[in-house]
């Protein structure tokens, strides 16, 4: 299967959204974590966002919005029987962990950054984007805590940040978690089982995926049109 066709899960390690689903991606569809690319999303800061072609998809929530995130977010960790500590985010530079995501990548060790990052934001309420916590994660995973803590100031990984920001235009990802499958695209975790479901039909005969359990439903996304589990 050619990159281009490689199913692929948007995430980002700003979103709550973003991080139940990754939960319920391991938990739940351990086959289908394995079968997709997994590719970050994040806001760029000026200096990426003059480096696109294009414009980047997102726009910022309204307060009303933020405020029912809160809640949202804080019910269904609850549901979910997950630790929720609420960060604090203080002029945050989104290139800072999720640059440091590609170094991890690179390393070998993505997935367990992700997992790191992810309970450091979201169990513990701790500052991603800053420097020394980002160093502090990458050497708890084996990762070059330097070369973690330093990656938005690489040209190089500036560079290759810019082509996922590229990707993420081309494949119209205007909020996370955002999967997509061919020209079928699916926003929020609700839509977790739907494309789950629907690359396992695909994929059994040629992988011998077990068929999808009947009746699963998704837990509960973010521009201002509407919400459905996932955010921008």
């Amino acid at each position: 299967m050619t990159k281009a066709r490689t199913p692929r899960f948007y995430f980002s390690l700003r979103s709550p959204y973003s991080w139940l689903a990754y939960r319920r991606l391991l938990a739940e569809y351990p086959d289908i974590a394995e079968l997709v690319e997994w590719v970050p999303f994040w806001e760029p800061d000026e200096r990426s966002a003059a480096a696109l072609t294009g414009t980047f998809p997102y726009s910022a929530m309204s307060r009303a919005k933020h405020l029912y995130i809160l809640q949202d977010v804080s019910r269904l960790a609850r549901q979910a029987a997950v630790p929720l500590a609420w960060p604090v985010d203080r002029a945050p530079v989104w290139e800072i962990p999720h640059l440091a995501y590609l170094v991890a990548e690179r390393a070998g060790l993505g997935r367990e950054y992700v997992a790191a990052t992810y309970r450091t934001r979201w169990e513990q309420g701790r500052d991603i984007c800053d420097r020394a916590i980002v160093a502090e994660i990458a050497a708890s995973i084996g990762v070059d805590p330097d070369a973690a803590a330093s990656a938005a100031d690489d040209p190089d990984l500036r560079a290759d940040g810019c082509a996922i920001l590229e990707r993420i235009c081309r494949d119209g990802v205007f909020g996370v978690p955002f999967f997509v499958n061919g020209f079928n695209r699916y926003w929020g975790v609700e839509r977790l089982a739907d494309f789950a479901a629907e690359l396992r039909a695909r994929l059994v005969p040629a992988t011998g995926l077990p068929a999808i359990r009947a009746g699963t439903v998704g837990l509960g996304r973010s521009s201002d049109e509407g919400h459905v589990g996932g955010c921008g």
